[in-house]
């Protein structure tokens, strides 16, 4: 489940089923980041409505001539408008307070952020369940609004000045997040857990977007689904550069937050400094993309196909 917040880089349109995110990093994040067939829920005025899930994805060139939404223009003087829409069939109906403690997870990552800081986190298994038995089930049929409007892909670009903003953007650290957390389960996850010295299948464990923290955010937030008196932590920072001693301070920082339930942190990043390690509770990765070609673009598909994570020795 992916909750989203109504606000800003997002704006949700209940009558044709539809959401769509802004021309902004942000907003290619989120289209990126969510998948079809992934469970959304929207937050908006510390309140939490229905249980959506995605049916399509779509970006629409010369949106800002596009319905529903007008464009939004800020006192920077940078206009937003909306290419990135998801297609959404409402499967329950509710309308329930942010203080229940089934949304105790998202509560606390909003709380720690301070409010809406980004466009949308997921949340965990369990807030799933609870949210999928609330309300009432919804049974109509969803209508959708047709546009007879051109389409295109987002590419990744991996040079500034081949950015052509909606269509090509810069490869930025959210994106590389968004990546790693997709491949992270299937890759490494099972030498981090023999390097932590966990007898656990990574089957196990649920790998989650940032998380909210008293000392800041940690990028990925890995813990078991099914929790049985006590839990597992690894915590994930991911760098598109270079990994720095600060940067092993910082995520050490993060894992004492969780005490001995903390099993350790993964730094992952494209190389480390000399003066990062050791540290017996940091995990490095490595990341590289095979046979990438920094002069060419990239769909978001084709970098997921490409990523490699290997432990760094």
């Amino acid at each position: 489940m992916v909750s989203l917040s109504n606000k800003g880089n997002l704006e949700l349109c209940m009558k044709h089923n539809l959401a769509g995110f802004t021309n902004s990093i942000n907003g290619l994040w989120t289209f990126f980041d969510i998948d079809v067939g992934d469970y959304i829920s929207f937050l908006y005025g510390a309140r939490v409505r229905n249980l959506y899930r995605v049916v399509g994805k779509v970006a629409y060139r010369n949106a800002e001539k596009l319905p529903p939404w007008p464009s939004i223009t800020f006192r920077s003087g940078r206009t937003y408008y909306f290419p990135f829409r998801l297609f959404l069939k409402l499967e329950r109906e509710f309308d329930e307070p942010m203080v229940r403690r089934e949304f105790s997870y998202v509560a606390e990552n909003l709380l720690l952020r301070g409010g809406y800081r980004k466009t949308h986190f997921q949340a965990d298994t369990l807030t799933f369940y609870n949210v999928s038995e609330m309300g009432v089930p919804y049974t109509d049929e969803s209508t959708y609004l047709e546009l007879n409007a051109e389409t295109f892909e987002p590419r990744i670009v991996f040079k500034r000045e081949n950015q052509t903003i909606p269509e090509k953007f810069y490869f930025k650290e959210l994106i590389l997040q968004s990546l790693v957390r997709k491949r992270l389960k299937a890759t490494v996850l099972r030498d981090a857990l023999e390097f932590f010295g966990v007898d656990n299948s990574p089957n196990e464990f649920e790998v989650l977007g940032e998380k909210a923290l008293p000392e800041g955010y940690a990028d990925i937030f890995i813990k078991l689904k099914h929790p049985s008196a006590t839990n597992k932590y690894l915590l994930a920072e991911v760098k598109t550069g270079k990994a720095q001693k600060r940067d092993v301070e910082q995520l050490r920082k993060y894992t004492e937050e969780y005490g001995k339930e903390a099993v350790g942190g993964i730094l992952i990043a494209r190389e480390f400094s000399k003066f990062a390690f050791r540290d017996g509770r940091i995990l490095p990765i490595r990341y590289y993309f095979e046979g990438l070609d920094s002069s060419a673009e990239y769909s978001y598909g084709e970098l997921l196909n490409m990523l490699r994570l290997e432990v760094e020795t």
